[in-house]
């Protein structure tokens, strides 16, 4: 059971006790990302996510990475649209040493000149290889096209534009505004002793101060509908078709989730059996729904040979046809609920995911459901309510289409 404990200057810590296991995860939730920059400084939130690797006044870059390897443990981070998370996992009895190596990069990163440049070769080299990575590409092109003018949309790398132009104080002027105590939560999940935990966090972020009121909230997203194809030289064609779907901490999301699971989800849902096992058409073919503050998204991505790519498309909107006309049956809907129960009660046995679990959660929604809850969900996700967000989401006049590789014809 997780329990939530709120610091005198409005940091959360929530946590959930496994003592069955015997490594424990912590994570620095913090919510900003890519939805929070302008056009100015797009990137920053993961650029800063770098620089917090490369050296504190007291430990270099080398001592971060060399204090939780000699312990076995590992340590790294990632920025999304609308949060970044600094996290470790490590044995149990090393819990101490993972909150004082994530406190004192949060806290005492030197962000010096050398290091800031000597990164923007890095993150641009990513930026590169990501433009080279076209199954990856195709995604990002979608939601830069279908939330086009809102921050929503922007590249979570940044570009290289603005990447060139950040510097210290543009950093620290980013950093003094969003990583803030009541903009972060501390998540920990694993086997620790709780009295100990809450010392330990009180003893390295008690004294984190911020004296402005704080509100991140986000400008709303308008979907448009749109379609681009960006030429570029591969073997395959990578393909995504898409949908506006629910905003995250939509109670109908688990009728989705049931409804993805049957349309795309997995090696027996109905694209992958009729497309890539039946037909051969495909190499990989998936459907997934993404969920934003007040916003969402429901995709279809598909990775085939060009001469292919037309079949595909026809082929994929008469499977949506079908599902519209004649819904879903009530076998595929238990075995759906199944399969997201299961995947759900698996990945509680994980302390990272468990971490991830309740630190999301609780920085997005300001709420976490209990695994009773969550199961509670799924079960009550039925023929009625799977029907309606097939009439939500499956309409083809807000369609949009984004393709990357060597298409010729139009689509």
């Amino acid at each position: 059971m997780f329990k939530k404990v709120q610091l005198s200057n409005g940091l959360r810590l929530v946590y959930e006790r496994i003592p069955y296991v015997r490594s424990v995860s912590v994570g620095i939730w913090v919510g900003t990302g890519s939805r929070n920059e302008t056009s100015e400084n797009n990137g920053i939130s993961h650029f800063i996510e770098h620089m917090l690797f490369k050296g504190t006044s007291k430990r270099s870059a080398k001592d971060v990475a060399e204090c939780i390897d000699a312990i076995g443990g590992q340590i790294n981070a990632f920025t999304g649209k609308e949060c970044t998370c600094y996290y470790t996992k490590t044995l149990d009895t090393h819990l101490d040493i993972a909150v004082d190596v994530l406190a004192d990069m949060f806290f005492n990163s030197s962000f010096a000149s050398d290091d800031i440049n000597v990164e923007k070769r890095v993150v641009i080299e990513e930026i590169g290889m990501y433009e080279d990575t076209p199954e990856e590409l195709v995604h990002d092109i979608f939601s830069e096209m279908v939330w086009d003018g809102n921050p929503l949309g922007y590249p979570i790398l940044g570009t290289e534009m603005c990447i060139n132009k950040f510097d210290r104080n543009m950093i620290l002027k980013y950093m003094d505004e969003f990583y803030t105590p009541y903009n972060t939560v501390i998540s920990v999940a694993g086997n620790f002793d709780e009295v100990k935990l809450i010392e330990l966090i009180n003893k390295y972020f008690q004294y984190w101060k911020f004296d402005k009121t704080f509100s991140n909230k986000f400008t709303p997203a308008q979907y448009k509908v749109n379609k681009i194809v960006r030429e570029k030289d591969t073997e395959q064609v990578h393909l995504c078709m898409g949908f506006e779907g629910i905003e995250h901490g939509n109670e109908k999301l688990y009728s989705l989730l049931a409804l993805n699971n049957i349309l795309g989800g997995g090696m027996s849902s109905r694209l992958f059996q009729n497309i890539r096992e039946k037909r051969g058409l495909v190499y990989s073919i998936y459907s997934y729904p993404s969920t934003y503050q007040g916003s969402g998204l429901f995709v279809i991505y598909a990775g085939m040979n060009p001469e292919y790519l037309q079949t595909v498309i026809d082929l994929t909107k008469e499977e949506l046809n079908l599902i519209i006309k004649k819904g879903i049956t009530k076998d595929e809907l238990n075995k759906a609920k199944e399969q997201l129960k299961g995947n759900y009660i698996l990945g509680l046995e994980s302390t990272s995911s468990r971490m991830n679990s309740i630190g999301k959660s609780e920085l997005m929604l300001g709420k976490i459901n209990t695994p009773e809850e969550i199961l509670q969900k799924i079960e009550r996700v039925n023929m009625d309510s799977v029907d309606e967000m097939i009439k939500r989401v499956f309409n083809f006049e807000k369609m949009s289409i984004s393709a990357v590789g060597n298409i010729k014809n139009n689509i």
